[in-house]
């Protein structure tokens, strides 16, 4: 499901003469090399962005420290700001943003399976929220990846 993803999306990209970029946190790279892992993506895909931490969200993609503490990582509000980011700082077309609790753990107010997207694109941004559910911490990245995937495909128009 992955690779047909990420092929599906280095055609369409290729047919749109768009460029794609991410900005990862609990995914940790893996939407980027799912991109990468398919031949030919050089010509859409020339960075992404791995935040995990708060500090690297700050510095690498201009998270505001007050989106963070009013929201914390795992909100919409601060992917769409890493989505932003990543989209200026890669001079993409498209970018997708993922902040999530991959697991194990996750509290009463973000429960385990929570993970945050967003996809900008110099038309705008759009968000979401999607509750995976306690599957383990391999399954969450791998179905965030997916729809990172997805997200960025929806993006090209």
């Amino acid at each position: 499901m992955t690779e047909a993803l990420a092929k599906t999306l280095l055609q369409k990209a290729l047919a749109a003469g768009k460029t794609v970029t991410t900005a990862e946190s609990c995914t940790g790279g893996k939407v980027a090399a799912a991109i990468t892992d398919i031949a030919g993506s050089s010509a859409i895909f020339e960075r992404g962005f791995v935040t995990y931490s708060n500090i690297a969200k700050q510095e690498m993609l201009g998270v505001a420290a007050a989106t963070l503490e009013a929201h914390g990582a795992v909100s919409e509000e601060v992917a769409r700001e890493m989505a932003l980011g990543a989209l200026s700082r890669a001079k993409a077309d498209v970018a997708v943003a993922i902040s999530g609790i991959a697991g194990p753990g996750g509290s009463e107010f973000k429960p385990e399976g929570r993970v945050c997207y967003a996809c900008a694109t110099t038309e705008g941004v759009t968000t979401q929220t999607i509750e995976h559910g306690a599957l383990g911490r391999a399954e969450v990245r791998q179905a965030a990846t997916q729809e990172a995937l997805r997200l960025l495909i929806s993006g090209l128009g």
